[in-house]
């Protein structure tokens, strides 16, 4: 048993740090796997300690939801041209909000380097059928800094908008502004209401500072706003909705978050690989980029630089967790985090590139996945969001590949077209001896 987790140690911790993995090392790993498994006890209740929904499927059962991608998605007024899509949003009329980058437009990255179309004002709303309905942001105003490198967008349950950027010095930082280091608040006309955090400080592990910022969700039933941040510091942030006043953070699996440069060394992974693959997980990796948070009061985190998604409660205790991706020849998985608009939320969608993994929430099977990839072949998925009818929606940042539509890099949009078809068990492999 010892040589299967050492195996499978040493390649996790290779696949964490996004290496690549020869043929060879990739079937030892499958072995290790399969072996750890097999010893997992049958008393072993679901994922989140509750019993597991008999509305959702299990791996191999099918009845999995099917997307189709909508090619006139979204319609950008032809007098603009969008920068790198960063990310979208759905508001409670289903209506579509997307965040981009104007600065990107003479990016060398961008196909082709666009230096004479007029760049569309980064905030852009749409109805569901792409149609434009009002643009704004982009400007500095009394009280805040407009974000120099826009990254992350959410339409709280009372209408209004938040953002936030993720510049960090000359890290990320098209504009060349003060660090990113703000929350905005505005109203859906793009009115200014508060700001969390000043804009130019420097980056520490401290409740006043945001460094790095990713993304951010209102709950509704607490009105408090969940922030997951990000680059620079790794933990998730809890602020008054309304005041701004700061209520609690926390790391993986609910332990303090620490600077990267107070964290304790690590140990020699030649000399005891599982110790060490251990202690890196112990901390969110760099960076967290996405929170999210269920019907049910439970808080999903994207750990994109450890391939995994962890499940808390609102006061930060730990539940479960799940990797994602391990297997993927790209390096950025477990982007972002999204529900299906059921009442149950019986599937979780965890982006990664090219594909989103789609995933039974209650148990965290990995259920399947669908490919996200753009016709230019690089792959999107940097931020997602689903609205009420079960579309989902994503966006594809700092890659190259124009669609002729969003310009930069892209806003996609995936329509549901209904389930696979679903087969009793056997002959299909199920985990529902897991409950």
């Amino acid at each position: 048993m010892a040589r299967q987790e050492i195996l499978f140690s040493l390649c996790v911790s290779r696949i964490v740090r996004g290496e690549p993995m020869s043929k060879k090392g990739l079937i030892a790993f499958i072995i290790a796997v399969i072996v750890l498994l097999s010893l997992i006890p049958r008393s072993i209740r679901p994922a989140l300690g509750q019993a597991a929904s008999t509305q959702a499927p299990h791996f191999g059962e099918g009845g999995l939801p099917l997307f189709e991608r909508d090619p006139n998605f979204p319609k950008v007024p032809s007098k603009w041209r969008m920068g790198f899509g960063s990310d979208v949003a759905v508001d409670a009329q289903d209506h579509i909000w997307i965040l981009s980058r104007p600065h990107t437009l003479a990016h060398p990255r961008s196909t082709p380097p666009d230096l004479v179309s007029v760049p569309a004002p980064p905030v852009m709303e749409f109805d569901t059928d792409g149609n434009f309905i009002q643009a704004w942001g982009g400007e500095s105003g009394p009280g805040y800094q407009w974000p120099s490198n826009e990254h992350g967008i959410h339409i709280d349950y009372k209408g209004f908008v938040w953002i936030l950027g993720n510049a960090d010095g000359k890290s990320n930082n098209p504009a060349n502004l003060p660090n990113d280091n703000q929350i905005l608040k505005f109203t859906k006309e793009g009115k200014f209401v508060m700001a969390i955090g000043k804009s130019g400080q420097t980056g520490s592990n401290a409740t006043q500072v945001l460094k790095g910022a990713t993304r951010l969700y209102v709950y509704p039933k607490t009105n408090e706003l969940f922030v997951s941040d990000g680059y620079g510091n790794s933990r998730i942030m809890v602020y008054d909705a309304d005041t701004g006043q700061f209520k609690r953070m926390w790391g993986a699996y609910g332990h303090k978050p620490l600077d990267i440069d107070a964290r304790p060394p690590r140990s020699e992974p030649a000399r005891n690989p599982w110790v060490a693959v251990s202690e890196v997980l112990q901390q969110f990796g760099s960076p967290v980029h996405d929170v999210n948070i269920s019907n049910d009061g439970l808080v999903y985190v994207a750990d994109r630089g450890n391939k995994r998604v962890q499940v808390f409660t609102p006061n930060g205790k730990f539940i479960a967790e799940q990797f994602v991706g391990l297997d993927s020849k790209y390096p950025l998985q477990a982007r972002s985090v999204a529900f299906s608009p059921d009442a149950a939320q019986r599937f979780l969608y965890v982006a990664g590139s090219p594909d989103i993994y789609i995933l039974n929430r209650k148990t965290l099977e990995v259920l399947g996945s669908f490919n996200i990839g753009s016709p230019q072949g690089d792959p999107p998925g940097h931020l997602i969001a689903v609205d009420h009818k079960g579309n989902v929606y994503a966006v594809q940042a700092e890659l190259s590949g124009a669609d002729g539509h969003s310009g930069g890099a892209g806003a996609y949009k995936f329509t549901f077209k209904g389930y696979s078809p679903k087969v009793s068990c056997p002959p299909c492999v199920s985990t529902r001896r897991i409950e």
